[in-house]
């Protein structure tokens, strides 16, 4: 980056203790602190999932955030941003809202175990949610970090449909990589819902193919730094990142231990990019 990146924004599946324990909502949890402790400004970022309870996570409704619509297709609704503090932790977590998309009580599959339908259009509504409350807040990172498929496209509006906004102009997106990729293909249109701005037909070529697989390596392809941080990634998913000439942090399963040094590490590769 020429000089120790400053602002890191983390757009984050999970986070404990809103979603249980578990990789994805640890690292949501813990590296935002670490990386805030390490002298950063930090903001987080999530789904507002209908499971999470508002009442005992005292989530409110950021009105001054809120407002704003995000057409999808042909329809357009109305996105609703809501803020909670983890105490012990000193941050603040904004969740992303909308009634269509984030009140049903699953998270990604309904009670017999079937993906939803709508799960791209949640990820676009997610990613587009994120970019335009950063822009409200004017406030400018040097970093966005992005865990979790639902976070996946967005690298492609950072870095198509974002392109010239100045709140966005040194950005750089660094994806880190779970095995949390989707079996099941998302809804044929994907592509063409995905187009917004000045995202062309070319740019979403690759989810012709709407597969779990075909998104993370969309995301890979429109990332400056790729984080490893399973040890299940899918082999195709990280034969393409490994051609694509960015910055790769291997995964180091013993770093993730009590007393471990990943915070330092990923510290380490925000700054290097």
């Amino acid at each position: 980056m020429g000089e120790t990146a400053k602002k890191v924004l983390f757009v984050n599946s999970e986070i404990y203790p809103y979603l249980p324990e578990g990789p994805l909502a640890d690292i949501g949890r813990y590296l935002p602190q670490g990386i805030q402790e390490r002298k950063k400004e930090i903001r987080s970022f999530m789904p507002r999932y209908g499971c999470i309870n508002e009442r005992k996570n005292q989530l409110h409704e950021v009105i001054r955030l809120s407002g704003m619509n995000i057409i999808i297709g042909d329809v357009d609704r109305p996105l609703i941003i809501k803020v909670a503090s983890i105490a012990s932790a000193r941050i603040q977590v904004y969740f992303i809202d909308n009634e269509d998309y984030f009140r049903r009580r699953q998270i990604y599959r309904d009670d017999d175990g079937t993906f939803f339908a709508d799960n791209a259009e949640r990820a676009i509504f997610f990613a587009r949610g994120v970019l335009e409350t950063v822009k409200k807040l004017r406030w400018a990172p040097d970093i966005i970090h992005c865990h979790g498929w639902i976070s996946h496209i967005l690298p492609l509006y950072l870095k198509k449909a974002y392109k010239g906004d100045p709140i966005f102009a040194d950005s750089k997106v660094v994806l880190s990589l779970y095995d949390d990729t989707p079996a099941e293909g998302f809804c044929p249109d994907f592509a063409k819902l995905a187009r917004y701005g000045a995202v062309k037909a070319e740019d979403t070529a690759i989810l012709a193919e709407p597969s779990g697989i075909n998104l993370a390596k969309l995301a890979a392809r429109y990332s400056d730094g790729i984080i490893v941080a399973s040890d299940a990634v899918e082999k195709d998913i990280l034969d393409y990142c490994g051609g694509l000439g960015v910055p790769v942090l291997p995964y180091d399963g013993a770093s993730y231990g009590e007393g471990g040094t990943w915070i330092d590490e990923y510290n380490r590769f925000y700054d290097e990019l």
